[in-house]
C-alpha cells in the first residue's frame, strides 16, 4: 500500500490550527501569574528580542497579545532569577527561550569562529589572549555588563562610539563572541537593556545544567536539529519546511532530513493548504478549533508572524517591517503591529508610547480589505486602551 494521500486543509481552518499553536484559541486569564507566562513560553518556544521600544521593548509584547495585562516584572523575574525559566541565546535572532532548549543549539555555539559576525571572528582569531582574559573575568565575577567588564579590564579606551553604537570595543566583540559560543550566558538585562554576562553555570537552572555544561552530553546534532523542528511543528501546528527550518533559522540541509524522519516516525502529517502552493506539514498535536475568538495587538517581531510567505498564504496579510525603510517610502508606518480579530488579521496600526506626555499615539491605522465598520473599530479601541493601560499611559490618542 502506499502512503495515505495529504490532509487537505481550507485556509480558514489553517489559521484556526495556527492561531491554537501560537495561544490563541485560550481566553485571556483574569489576572495573569508566572504559570502564565509561563504556559505562553512554552507553547511559542521562542520569544524573540529586539532593541526598538517605541512602544515597549518587544519581547513583552508577545505575553501581553495572549495574556492581557499582566505584570511584566513576571517576565524579568523568570529571566534574571534563579531558578531561570527562561534564558537568552541566538535561536530565532537575539531570543529567550526555555533552558532546556539551550543544549540543542550546541551546534551553533560550536560553530561561532566560522558562523558568527565578523568583529567577533576577529576578536577570536586575532586577539586570543583578550578573549582568555575577558572569560576569567566574567566567570570570577559576572554578572557584568560590557561596560563593567572594560571598565575591569581597562582595555581598549577610548574608543569611538560611532555607527548606531554598532561599532564595538574589542571587549564587547569577545564577550559577544564567548556569548555566542556558549562559554558565557547571559544573566539578565540591565534596565538600558544591556547584557549582564556570566559563566552558564550561574545561569541555567540544576535540571539542565550538568548536560548542558558537559560537551559529551549535549546532544549530537541529529537529535537536535530533530528536537528544534519539532518543537517549531508545535508551535506552528501547520507550516511548510522554510517555517519550521526558520523558526530557530537552521539551514536547509539541518532541516530537511529531521522533517523527513518527523514524517517517518508520524509527528508531523503531510497536509495541503488551499492556495498555499508549497508542500506543508500538519503536527500531529495541533488542535483544529471550529472557531477563534481572538482579539490582539502584535508585536511585528511576534513569531506568528515571522514567516511572511505563511502568513500572506493563510492570512491572505502581506507583512514588511518598515522600520528600517526611509521614512518617505513607507507604506504603513514605523513600528506597525497587526490587529488579530477572530481568526484574520484586519489592520495594521501604527503605534508609540509618547511617554512625556503619558499617551499611546496612534500614528497611522490601516483597515484591511474592506475591514473597519463600528464593530471592528470597537474592538480596536478597547485594544488600544487595554495596551495603553498596561503601560501605565492615561490614554490614547491620534
Amino acid at each position: 500500500m502506499g502512503d495515505p494521500p495529504p490532509v487537505r486543509l481550507s485556509r480558514p481552518a489553517a489559521r484556526r490550527i495556527a492561531l491554537a499553536a501560537q495561544g490563541f484559541a485560550r481566553p485571556r486569564p483574569g489576572s495573569p501569574g508566572t504559570r502564565d507566562v509561563q504556559r505562553v513560553l512554552d507553547t511559542v518556544g521562542v520569544v524573540q528580542i529586539d532593541s526598538v521600544n517605541v512602544v515597549v521593548r518587544s519581547h513583552y509584547l508577545p505575553f501581553f497579545s495572549r495574556l492581557g495585562d499582566y505584570d511584566r516584572d513576571l517576565l524579568d523575574r523568570a529571566r534574571d532569577r534563579a531558578p531561570r525559566r527562561v534564558v537568552e541565546y541566538w535561536a530565532h535572532e537575539a531570543s529567550l527561550v526555555p533552558p532546556s532548549t539551550w543544549p540543542l543549539l550546541d551546534f551553533r555555539m560550536r560553530r561561532a569562529r566560522s558562523d558568527s559576525w565578523g568583529g567577533m571572528q576577529r576578536v577570536a582569531r586575532d586577539h586570543p589572549g583578550l578573549v582568555a582574559a575577558v572569560l576569567a573575568e566574567v566567570t570570577a565575577r559576572g554578572p557584568m555588563t560590557s561596560r563593567e567588564v572594560e571598565a575591569a579590564l581597562a582595555h581598549d579606551l577610548p574608543r569611538d562610539r560611532v555607527d548606531w553604537g554598532w561599532n564595538w570595543s574589542l571587549v564587547k566583540n569577545a564577550l559577544e563572541h564567548l556569548f555566542w559560543s556558549g562559554e558565557i550566558s547571559s544573566a539578565g538585562r540591565t534596565a538600558q537593556f544591556e547584557r549582564r554576562y556570566a559563566h552558564p553555570s550561574r545561569v541555567l537552572p540544576p535540571a539542565v545544567r550538568a548536560a548542558a555544561l558537559d560537551p559529551g552530553a549535549r546532544p549530537d546534532d541529529e537529535t537536535a536539529f530533530r528536537g528544534l523542528v519539532e518543537i517549531a511543528a508545535r508551535a506552528h501546528g501547520v507550516g511548510s519546511e522554510q517555517c519550521l527550518r526558520d523558526y530557530f533559522r537552521l539551514k536547509p540541509e539541518q532541516a530537511r532530513p529531521a522533517v523527513a524522519a518527523l514524517v517517518a516516525d508520524g509527528t508531523l502529517v503531510p497536509a495541503t493548504v488551499e492556495g498555499w502552493h508549497r508542500p506543508v506539514y500538519l503536527h500531529r498535536d495541533a488542535r483544529r478549533p471550529r472557531r477563534v475568538d481572538a482579539r490582539a495587538l502584535l508585536s511585528p517581531f511576534d513569531s506568528l508572524v515571522w514567516q511572511r510567505d505563511r502568513v500572506r498564504a493563510i492570512f491572505g496579510f502581506d507583512f514588511r517591517l518598515e522600520i528600517y525603510v526611509p521614512e518617505h517610502l513607507r507604506v504603513h508606518g514605523y513600528y506597525v503591529l497587526p490587529f488579530l480579530l477572530g481568526d484574520e488579521l484586519v489592520a495594521r496600526v501604527d503605534l508609540k508610547s509618547d511617554r512625556d506626555a503619558g499617551v499611546l499615539r496612534v500614528r497611522r491605522c490601516t483597515w484591511e480589505n474592506g475591514r473597519g465598520d463600528a464593530e471592528d473599530r470597537a474592538a480596536l479601541d478597547a485594544e488600544l486602551a487595554l495596551l495603553g493601560g498596561w503601560l501605565g499611559l492615561r490614554g490614547v490618542r491620534a
